[in-house]
């Protein structure tokens, strides 16, 4: 069975392929670009310098045979005598005299190769004229008119310039007829007045002109300039293509051929094409700008390595100091009959200054801290470590958290080289009784949740933040839980998360986050947050780190419900 063709399977015919394969070099190769374009510029060029020189050649020549003519009219005006044209045409009989002045004129044509010499009278309204003698060339073939002969004029051009003769409005006329289509062929008549002694125009001598060595000489000047056309397109052709290619050509291959190499194999090259390229103008400076380029991409490859394996190295380092920081938090909760504590730490960048911590000090005491350190980054991380070890440690010392904080200020100003600063929130909770006694170095307000009230800001009392200044002294107070109450504690990270529209997620935003499972576990409202923010900021970055806990206190037996009786 055949298989049936479509008309898109078949090949294109011999002139169509021509055609596809020259339109194809055309767009690929810039020698065939350029050369195409200056023919068709020099072809452009031949033609309007071949239609100029027509016109003016035509021009010229017409103007020249004009000249001629108008000299033969007056010369032959010359043998004519107006007096004895009335009676030529009153008595219409080809005498002496009249035979005498044809047979002059005759020769007179003959002699000045014009086709006709003729004498007319035009009508009143010279829509007709009357032939009162004519002189004709031999070989021409056309007879003389007879005396008296009237025809109608042939067209209004003629009419008007009889007219301006015969009124003495001019001495001479043209009429050129130079279209070779003619039916009399392509000719020239020049026409002047037959005037008598006072000034009458009593006829008008006509001289006929043939032109075929116009026609003649346009075909010959058409060839001529055909043949000077397509030798100087053939000359300039080969002459300019040779230049192109040892001007640009080759050069412009030379550069091509070593982009492509570098694009393959980015490599120093054997020799720079500067060497072999030493023109100074614009290809020259392509040269040069593509060896500065390949040298440029080189040393920015070499750069780029260096730095890609100096960046991995400070990442795999980041990623260590990251997991010691994750390792110095708590990240399980904490949880009694009494309490139960949870905390969460997302850092803006690889490490954090944030820092959180709950550990009991005894039995019956609980610390709680959460801290944000000036700065983020690496350096924010060390200081962070280091303010940790010390609240930590001050713990240990004293179970005042004033006396804590006091005591961490002081040994942080004495080495705080960088002037570096920590805003720290630091409770003990005595477990038995639910009484929180907390100090705030500069820290964030904490919420306080109630026994079916939800959650709420405490505003609690404020002193200067821990590396400010040296000799501070920090004050208490205490919150009292009941049964079911709860804390939550976080850096500014949270009510400072931004969105894209640069807008504040604040702290109403957040009690309202709060409120939404205070009755769950602190891990479950924390997450509640969390989420809460991240719907916020939505695609903008995280601009600080964001550190949250939450307590929920149970009490024990002594321990009163969350009731107005217990806070107090």
């Amino acid at each position: 069975m055949k298989e049936k063709v479509t008309k898109n399977d078949k090949k294109p015919s011999g002139f169509k392929s021509f055609l596809e394969r020259v339109k194809n070099r055309f767009q690929s190769n810039i020698l065939f670009n350029i050369v195409g374009a200056t023919v068709v510029l020099l072809i452009i060029f031949g033609v309007l310098a071949q239609i100029t020189g027509y016109q003016r050649f035509s021009e010229a020549f017409t103007e020249e045979y004009s000249e001629n003519a108008l000299r033969i009219a007056r010369s032959s005006a010359l043998l004519i005598d107006p007096d004895a044209l009335d009676g030529y045409l009153e008595q219409r009989e080809e005498n002496s005299d009249y035979l005498e002045l044809r047979d002059a004129l005759d020769q007179y044509c003959n002699s000045m190769d014009a086709r006709f010499i003729y004498v007319i009278r035009p009508s009143e309204d010279y829509s007709e004229i009357t032939f009162v003698v004519s002189a004709v060339q031999m070989e021409s073939g056309f007879s003389h008119y007879d005396i008296g002969y009237t025809r109608d004029t042939s067209s209004e051009e003629y009419e008007y310039k009889y007219r301006k003769l015969c009124e003495g409005e001019s001495d001479h006329e043209i009429v050129v007829r130079d279209d070779p289509m003619n039916p009399s062929g392509a000719h020239i008549t020049a026409m002047v007045p037959v005037m008598k002694d006072g000034g009458e125009v009593v006829g008008i001598l006509c001289v006929q002109r043939q032109m075929e060595a116009l026609t003649t000489g346009r075909h010959q000047y058409m060839i001529y300039m055909f043949i000077v056309t397509a030798f100087l397109v053939i000359f300039v052709t080969f002459l300019y293509q040779i230049m192109l290619k040892s001007a640009i050509i080759r050069p412009l291959r030379r550069i091509t051929s070593e982009t492509m190499r570098f694009a393959t194999t980015p490599s120093k090259a054997e020799q720079p094409l500067t060497d072999s390229i030493k023109m100074k103008n614009e290809i020259g400076q392509l040269a040069e700008s593509v060896d500065k380029m390949e040298s440029d991409t080189l040393d920015y490859i070499d750069n780029l390595t260096k730095f890609t394996a100096e960046r991995q190295r400070i990442g795999t380092e980041l990623g260590v100091a990251s997991s010691i920081q994750q390792g110095m938090l708590n990240t399980l909760p904490l949880r009694r009959a009494e309490f139960d504590i949870f905390a969460v730490m997302n850092p803006a960048k690889e490490v954090g200054g944030d820092f959180y911590d709950y550990f009991l000090i005894d039995d019956d005491h609980l610390c709680m801290m959460i801290a944000d350190v000036s700065g983020k980054g690496v350096p924010a991380a060390l200081f962070m470590a280091i303010s940790k070890v010390i609240l930590t440690d001050g713990t240990m010392v004293s179970m005042s958290p004033a006396e804590i904080l006091r005591i961490a200020n002081e040994r942080i100003c004495k080495k705080n080289k960088l002037d570096m600063f920590v805003t720290v929130w630091l409770g003990i909770l005595e477990i038995s009784t639910g009484k929180v006694t907390a100090a705030n170095a500069g820290h964030e307000y904490p919420a306080i949740y109630r026994g079916g009230s939800g959650f709420e800001l405490l505003k609690d009392k404020h002193g200067f933040v821990i590396g400010g200044m040296d000799g501070l002294k920090y004050k208490e107070y205490e919150i009292q839980l009941g049964r079911g109450d709860g804390l939550f504690l976080y850096t500014d990270g949270v009510a400072e998360a931004t969105n894209k529209d640069n807008e504040l997620f604040g702290t109403e935003r957040m009690i309202n986050a709060l409120n939404i499972s205070h009755d769950s576990k602190p891990e479950d409202i924390l997450a509640a947050v969390n989420s809460k923010v991240d719907e916020f900021v939505g695609e903008a970055d995280q601009f600080d780190d964001l550190t949250m806990m939450c307590l929920k206190y149970f009490g024990s037996e002594s321990v009163e419900d969350g009731s107005e009786e217990a806070q107090k």
